[in-house]
């Protein structure tokens, strides 16, 4: 199986972009705000929340950068004028920060600004370590007063003086998830088990906080053993929800909220979306070889 995960990610670059699109169309809401819109509304009838991601990262272009943040405008206003159980998530490369923190500090602070009139949570996605510090900077700047969330990536070896710090300085919302970008062995987890024991010792330390927690994960067993430290906590449902990717395992995602918790999908959208999926799918070839072979089973 890995081998075949391997090679369809390993394939992406060099396939046509038709066929790069049928795979991605899996997780991706669409091009267009309305897919994105659409998409939530579905999700929201089936009981589940979402978060929403206007596709662009690592961007250049400062205009480009501005761009982006007018995008997450549009989507506030669609937010809040279609009531929809939804919050955004942000990549900081996507309104600047590979160009200069200040930029990417005004657009965030627009964003904020913007996001805070409308009463819409935002969460700020955590991307490769050349961009951790300025991130975590960025996030308690504006943390305080605002609906806003952060995110760690348990196969950091820094992520527990990270969380520490995160509680130390208030913060009350915070994503856990393996993480996917390719980082060197001298700051990263490679071995499963390694960045599944830190993922639940990471998530203890948040619950120790008084964190609410975001347990975003697709693996099995992380899912039944997080189940067991919020039932042994007899933790308060506000306390934590479960996050999946859009397309990915439904079925689990599915059988996790028949269980009683509540579970937020991670919905992106945009014309990015052939950059993004082909980054995406090659640092997690598990994805792409699952999305790959679920074409043939529905035909």
């Amino acid at each position: 199986m890995g081998l075949l995960n391997n090679l369809v990610a390993a394939s992406l670059p060099i396939l046509p972009k038709a066929l790069v699109g049928k795979v991605a169309s899996r997780y991706i809401a669409g091009e267009k705000l309305s897919d994105a819109i659409r998409t939530v509304r579905d999700l929201n009838t089936k009981g589940l929340k979402a978060t929403i991601d206007v596709l662009g990262e690592f961007v250049a272009d400062p205009a480009e950068a501005k761009r982006n943040a007018d995008a997450y405008i549009k989507l506030l206003d669609a937010i809040a004028s279609e009531k929809l159980e939804t919050g955004a998530s942000v990549k900081l490369t996507a309104i600047g920060l590979a160009i200069g923190t200040e930029l990417a500090r005004q657009n965030l602070s627009y964003l904020l600004t913007e996001a805070e009139k409308r009463g819409v949570f935002v969460r700020i996605d955590m991307e490769d370590s050349p961009y951790t510090d300025a991130t975590l900077q960025l996030y308690q700047e504006f943390r305080s007063g605002r609906k806003l969330g952060i995110v760690i990536q348990a196969y950091l070896k820094r992520s527990s003086d990270d969380v520490k710090r995160l509680l130390d300085g208030g913060a009350t919302n915070v994503r856990l998830c393996k993480g996917i970008y390719v980082e060197p062995e001298a700051i990263a987890y490679k071995e499963r088990e390694q960045i599944r024991e830190n993922f639940l010792k990471l998530l203890e330390q948040m619950f120790d906080g008084g964190a609410a927690v975001g347990i975003a994960t697709h693996d099995r067993y992380l899912v039944e053993q997080s189940e067991k430290i919020v039932k042994s906590r007899n933790l308060d449902s506000k306390r934590y929800e479960y996050q999946m990717l859009l397309g990915v395992l439904p079925s689990l995602r599915d059988e996790i909220h028949s269980r009683g918790h509540r579970m937020r999908v991670y919905v992106p959208y945009g014309d990015a979306w052939y950059g993004y999926s082909t980054r995406r799918l090659k640092e997690n070839p598990a994805i792409a070889g699952y999305v790959f072979k679920s074409l043939f089973k529905t035909g």
